[in-house]
């Protein structure tokens, strides 16, 4: 039996061998936020080369709620055509380990760790058994569980992209969305590398972008930033909003527009200009590592990043977290304490 198989297995009380037995919030069937349910399920048993943690915190992030309702159709041809095969998401978290596997070298029990479960999801849960060469590092020091646990989201998709256009310092970046996770995430990473970096926020959330380093910020309420004039090494477009044509005429000559949270329509014309010009647009699935999870780390500790935190639910309210989340407005990250 995987782990997998055994978070969804319930096992009769008047079992005498029957597994411990964790907290998690499962859902069986794609939807609606109220699809998901807290329940009680077999703990994973962690393999030879697996620690297994205790959660104290994870996170709703705007990839979770596109699985929980399958949108677009094509998640379902990977995760299920009629009902997920997975059934506890969660791809973030921090958390304290509490047993290793005997081929476990670096880690040990007791040391407090974060990281992404790199499409394994399963952090909506009390514990889950991750491999030690995963994405995770220990936690930085300094900050709390529920603080850390916001950052590998943003972070690493923010990170993939950033890595991939070769932000060198002194260019001009543009942040769409530079108030959400991922946008919250790249305006710090941008600044970290020497950037100049203007985010694009509502009026709401000016100070905050702000107050993570942006140079320059622009109200797209009230100002288009596509006719201010103005050109841009970088366009980092985290929410998908922008017109990706006329979004052109503001990237400069031999630019690079990131689309990270494109549709098929985005990635269709981004394949088009790349093809076409001497601008380049960076799209697509992303992929990590423990080395960026520990570059994160580093960075916090330096002061060079900051997780942006919003608001904090229970595990036992998570449909209210994806409800929220699902609304698109969120300032950083929402947080589960569990």
């Amino acid at each position: 039996m995987t782990s997998a198989q055994e978070a969804s297995t319930f096992v009769p009380s008047n079992n005498q061998n029957k597994l411990k037995e964790m907290k998690a919030t499962v859902y069986t069937q794609y939807g609606s936020p109220d699809v998901l349910q807290l329940k009680e399920v077999a703990m994973p048993v962690p393999k030879d080369n697996e620690i297994l943690l205790q959660i104290k915190a994870t996170a709703v992030n705007s990839g979770d709620v596109r699985l929980r309702k399958a949108d677009p159709f094509a998640v379902r041809f990977i995760f299920g055509l009629t009902k997920p095969r997975l059934n506890i998401l969660g791809s973030v978290f921090s958390g304290e380990v509490e047993r290793v596997g005997i081929q476990v070298k670096q880690i040990k029990v007791g040391d407090q760790v974060f990281g992404h479960t790199d499409m394994r999801f399963g952090a909506y849960a009390e514990y889950i058994a991750v491999p030690e060469d995963g994405s995770l590092a220990l936690k930085p020091a300094g900050i709390s569980h529920t603080e850390a646990a916001v950052i590998p989201f943003g972070g690493v998709t923010a990170w993939h992209f950033i890595k991939k256009a070769a932000i060198k310092p002194g260019q001009k970046v543009l942040v769409v969305g530079a108030s959400g996770a991922v946008g919250s995430a790249a305006v710090q990473l941008a600044k970290s590398l020497g950037a100049h970096v203007t985010g694009v926020c509502s009026t709401s959330n000016i100070d905050l972008v702000k107050s993570i380093g942006a140079d320059e910020v622009i109200d797209y309420t009230k100002e288009d930033f596509t006719r201010n004039g103005q050109t841009y090494d970088v366009i980092f477009d985290s929410v998908n909003t922008i017109s990706v044509s006329r979004s052109l005429k503001s990237l400069s000559k031999k630019g690079v527009m990131i689309l990270s949270a494109a549709g098929m329509s985005e990635m269709l014309q981004g394949f088009w200009i790349s093809a076409t010009s001497g601008r380049k647009v960076l799209t697509g699935v992303i992929s990590h590592a423990a080395a960026d999870i520990r570059l994160l780390k580093d960075l916090v500790e330096a002061g060079k990043y900051m997780p942006v935190l919003e608001r904090t639910y229970p595990l036992a309210q998570m449909a209210v977290a994806h409800a929220y989340v699902e609304k698109g407005h969120k300032k950083g990250n929402i947080a589960i304490e569990v």
